[in-house]
């Protein structure tokens, strides 16, 4: 049981060398913590349909976003201020108009899983 750490060496295990192999599976702290930072992002519905559409069709501006999802232009702009700051996505300036779309290769790995035919 080399892997536990010493606050919690003194417990009773049952399968210990499993207990090693979970330890080293979960790994860094800070990395499980940008994880669940992705995922919490992923997890309200709008910013995840922001996403989708995103991910499916390819860059978009705030209007267009806010038609396809059904949120109004504020939310929308509020909800991709959050995914820009995360790094999820990046806005293009074309003229007076932006257009957002996913950078975040991770996320677009995750995206094209939640998509129906996967693409």
């Amino acid at each position: 049981m080399h892997l536990v750490p010493p606050d919690r060496a003194d417990r009773r295990t049952i399968d210990g060398h499993r207990v090693c192999d979970a330890i080293a599976a979960i790994g860094d702290a800070a990395h499980v913590r940008a994880w669940a930072d992705r995922f919490s992002l992923l997890a309200d519905p709008n910013r995840l349909a922001l996403l989708l559409a995103l991910h499916r069709t390819g860059p978009l501006a705030v209007s267009d976003l806010a038609i396809a999802t059904g949120m109004n232009d504020p939310a929308v702009s509020q909800a991709l201020r959050l995914l820009r700051a995360s790094g999820t996505v990046a806005g293009e300036k074309q003229g007076r108009v932006v257009r957002y779309r996913v950078v975040d290769p991770d996320v677009r790995t995750l995206l094209a899983r939640c998509t129906a035919d996967g693409a």
